[in-house]
C-alpha cells in the first residue's frame, strides 16, 4: 500500500482561525468544544506541516477589547508566528457577527451602521498590512436581505461599490500592496446575499474604480449551495485573471452550508478541482499559485484533540488527490483519450488569423457542405475520459 504523504510548508497550505476554533455551536445547540488561544493555534499547526494561518479581527482580538488588551494578545501571537514560522497569508474583517451589522455592513439603511461598518475594515486593513499578509478577504455575508420591499437594491450595490472602492483606495494610498478578494455565497446567514457567485461578483468587479486589486476568494461550498460547480468557478475567475485566493472545503449538495473537511463532501468535483490547480488547463493558460486555504469546520462531534486530526485530513485528502490527478495526467492513455475527445482542438480558434465575414461565410465547407448528420454521429469519449479520472480517484490506476 502507498503511504499517506506528508505536508510541508511548501505545500502552502493555511487555515483559518475560526476553523479550527469553532466550538460547534448551531441555531440548534451550544458550543461542544472550548476555544484554544490563537498562539497554541499556530504551534499546532506548525506541528502538522502547515504554512499560514488566516483570521477575522475578532477571531484573533475580541470585539471590544481595550488597547491594552489589543497589543497583549498582538504581542503573543506575534511571537508564535515568528518561534514557528507560520505566516499570516490573509486577513479578513468580521461584519456579520454582532447585532450592529444585522442589516449588513456596507449595504445597511443605517448610514452611521455603514459609517462604522467601513471604519472597522479600514482598521483591519492597516493590521493585515502590519502581519505581513497578501490577501484581504471580503465576504458579506450580512449583505443581502430576506424582503424585497426592505431594500432598494440599486442603491444597495451602489453603497456596495462606494464601500469596495473605499477600501481599495485606501490600499493604494498607503501602499500596502494588498489585494482583496471577494467572496460569493447564494444565501446564509441572509436570506438572498448580493454577490452570490462568481459570476455575480466578476460582474460587480467590472464596475469599480479600482477594480485592478479587486479580485476573488471562491469557496467550494458557496459555489455548490447554487448546484453551481466550483471547479468551473475558479476556471473562470482564472480566465478573468481574478483569482486572487481559493477557500477549500467540502459540500453535500445544496443544503445549508457544511464546511466538511475538504474531499469530504463531492469527491469527484474534488478531484477536479485539485486537477486544474496542480495541472492547469490542458492547453495551458494562467495557473493558481496561490495559498491553499481550507475553509472547513470540525465537526461538532468531534473532541478538541481531534479537532487538529481533521485540519490534519483536509492537507492529507488534498496531498492524495494531487498524487492521483498527476499521474492522471501524465498516463498516455489518458493523453490519447483527451485527444480523442478533441480537447486539443479547443485551443485552435474558431476562425482563422485574418479571415473575414465574407470570406467565412463564402465558404461551402463552413455550412452548405457539411454532413451535419456525419457530424453528429462523431465519437466524443467523454464517458471513458471521466472513467479513467475515477479509476486514478479509486486508486486503480
Amino acid at each position: 500500500m502507498p503511504g499517506i504523504p506528508t505536508p510541508t510548508p511548501a505545500d502552502h497550505f493555511s487555515f483559518g482561525l475560526w476553523t479550527i476554533n469553532w466550538g460547534g455551536q448551531d441555531q440548534f445547540g451550544a458550543a461542544t468544544r472550548p476555544p484554544f488561544n490563537a498562539a497554541y493555534c499556530v504551534r499546532k499547526l506548525a506541528e502538522l506541516g502547515a504554512w499560514g494561518i488566516t483570521f477575522h479581527d475578532d477571531d484573533l482580538i475580541p470585539f471590544g477589547s481595550t488597547p491594552a488588551e489589543r497589543d497583549a494578545i498582538l504581542k503573543e501571537f506575534k511571537a508564535a508566528l515568528d518561534e514557528t514560522g507560520i505566516v499570516v497569508e490573509m486577513v479578513t474583517t468580521n461584519t456579520f457577527s454582532h447585532p450592529i451589522f444585522k442589516d449588513g455592513g456596507f449595504t445597511a439603511n443605517d448610514r452611521q451602521v455603514r459609517r462604522y461598518g467601513l471604519a472597522k475594515v479600514l482598521h483591519n486593513v492597516d493590521l493585515a498590512a502590519e502581519l505581513g499578509a497578501e490577501t484581504f478577504v471580503m465576504w458579506g455575508g450580512r449583505e443581502g436581505a430576506e424582503y424585497d420591499t426592505s431594500k432598494d437594491y440599486f442603491a444597495a450595490l451602489e453603497r456596495y461599490r462606494e464601500g469596495l472602492d473605499t477600501v481599495a483606495a485606501y490600499i493604494k494610498e498607503k501602499g500596502y500592496g494588498l489585494k482583496i478578494g471577494l467572496e460569493p455565497k447564494p444565501n446564509e446567514p441572509r436570506g438572498d446575499i448580493l454577490l452570490p457567485t462568481v459570476g455575480h461578483a466578476l460582474a460587480f468587479i467590472a464596475q469599480l474604480e479600482h477594480g485592478d486589486i479587486v479580485g476573488l476568494n471562491p469557496e467550494v461550498g458557496h459555489e455548490q449551495m447554487a448546484c453551481l460547480n466550483y471547479t468551473v468557478g475558479i476556471a473562470q475567475a482564472l480566465w478573468a485573471g481574478k483569482l486572487f485566493h481559493i477557500d477549500l472545503n467540502g459540500q453535500k449538495s445544496i443544503k445549508y452550508d457544511q464546511d466538511l473537511v475538504f474531499g469530504h463532501g463531492d469527491l469527484l468535483s474534488a478531484f477536479g478541482t485539485v486537477d486544474l490547480l496542480e495541472n492547469g488547463f490542458p492547453n495551458g493558460g494562467p495557473r493558481y499559485t496561490g495559498p491553499k486555504h481550507f475553509d472547513y469546520k470540525p465537526s461538532r462531534t468531534e473532541s478538541p484533540e481531534d479537532v487538529w486530526v481533521t485540519a490534519a485530513a483536509n492537507m492529507e485528502m488534498y496531498l492524495l488527490l494531487r498524487e492521483r490527478a498527476i499521474a492522471f495526467r501524465a498516463d498516455p492513455l489518458v493523453q490519447e483519450a483527451m485527444a480523442e475527445a478533441k480537447i486539443p482542438d479547443l485551443a485552435v480558434p474558431t476562425l482563422a488569423p485574418g479571415e473575414t465575414f465574407a470570406s467565412f461565410l463564402s465558404d461551402p465547407a463552413n455550412y452548405e457542405d457539411v454532413d451535419v448528420d456525419a457530424l453528429g454521429a462523431r465519437r466524443a469519449g467523454f464517458v471513458r475520459l471521466n472513467q479513467l479520472a475515477i479509476d486514478y480517484l479509486l486508486g486503480a490506476r
